[in-house]
């Protein structure tokens, strides 16, 4: 598999006409992944003060705006949306951009939005059973042509969903850090997993305990692709570089960011963007959190990515 280098964009604080066309400036550069992110709140939260656009919605545009980057969602929380509705909407995303889509769900970190909204957020087994009843409905959905599923949190029945996706199988990604459920469960349902902010050492680590899960199960490691968000930090110059960091500390999202970004210059990406290659990731997307320095994201296109797609030239 060759590396994919993409960018995650959280649509919040952009009004969408620069929204949409930071998209086509992306596929314009030859950026392999663009993806949202569902939250109906700002990330970090601050008290539902900025805007923020659905991520549904959000991705009916990105779909129409955009020709050549596989597009998802890093991830849906599993507990807005039905399942079966979410697999529909995802099908009705993939042929809008022609067979680019790929769906991420999760368990959910955001319970401020959530209980704002009127949406029960319950204690994390609870979600992550949720996350494993909705993945075996969405790939039945996807694949079968009638559906009936009785669980504890979702249920269809005799439900057919077409048109089927274009592509014969249309990924699911898995996305979260938990060792004991979400990587397992990763490894039973998965297409894709994406570890979001770790270090290139610590997504080492997990990688490898996606693979043991994989034995366990008796699935072959080589089936799931490998994904690594890292928060975009970079300037043009040292001292700049400097307080972007310091923003990143700030952030106090719960995820950690400055554990797993691209800091300094553009001239030190390739060496930071290769560690998480070499610790196992196959596709490694820039969190871009506005304001960003745009000369430093210009670089990133212009140079960096062109840079690593030549180094990892038939990596596998």
């Amino acid at each position: 598999m060759a590396i994919s280098l993409g960018v995650h964009l959280g649509q919040q604080g952009i009004p969408m006409p620069e929204l949409r066309a930071l998209w086509r400036k992306l596929d314009a550069h030859g950026v392999d992944w663009i993806s949202v992110r569902d939250h109906l709140y700002e990330a970090p939260f601050e008290g539902g003060d900025e805007p923020h656009f659905e991520a549904l919605a959000t991705l009916g545009a990105l779909a129409a705006e955009t020709k050549h980057a596989r597009i998802g969602c890093l991830v849906f929380y599993i507990g807005y949306r039905n399942p079966a509705l979410l697999a529909k909407a995802a099908i009705t995303i993939d042929h809008i951009s022609g067979g680019r889509f790929e769906l991420g769900i999760g368990a959910g970190w955001h319970v401020w939005e959530a209980y704002a909204y009127g949406f029960p957020f319950p204690d994390i087994g609870t979600r992550l059973d949720m996350l494993d009843e909705a993945a075996e409905v969405i790939h039945r959905l996807f694949t079968q042509d009638r559906t009936t599923y009785s669980g504890r949190h979702f249920q269809v029945d005799d439900a057919s969903c077409l048109p089927k996706p274009v592509r014969p199988r249309l990924p699911i990604w898995i996305g979260g850090l938990g060792e004991r459920r979400t990587l397992e469960i990763a490894a039973r349902r998965a297409d894709g997993w994406n570890a979001a902010y770790v270090r290139p050492e610590e997504y080492r680590r997990l990688n490898g305990v996606l693979d043991h899960w994989c034995e366990v199960n008796q699935r072959e490691p080589s089936e799931i692709r490998r994904a690594a968000n890292v928060a975009f930090a970079l300037a043009m110059n040292e001292s700049r570089a400097k307080v972007e960091r310091r923003k990143l500390r700030a952030l106090d999202s719960g995820q950690q960011l400055d554990d797993g970004a691209l800091t300094g210059t553009p001239d030190s990406a390739v060496e930071q963007v290769m560690q998480y290659v070499e610790a196992g990731a196959q596709d490694v997307n820039v969190l871009l959190q506005p304001p960003w320095d745009e000369d430093a994201l210009n670089a990133y296109l212009d140079d960096v990515i062109p840079a690593i797609h030549k180094e990892t030239a038939g990596s596998k």
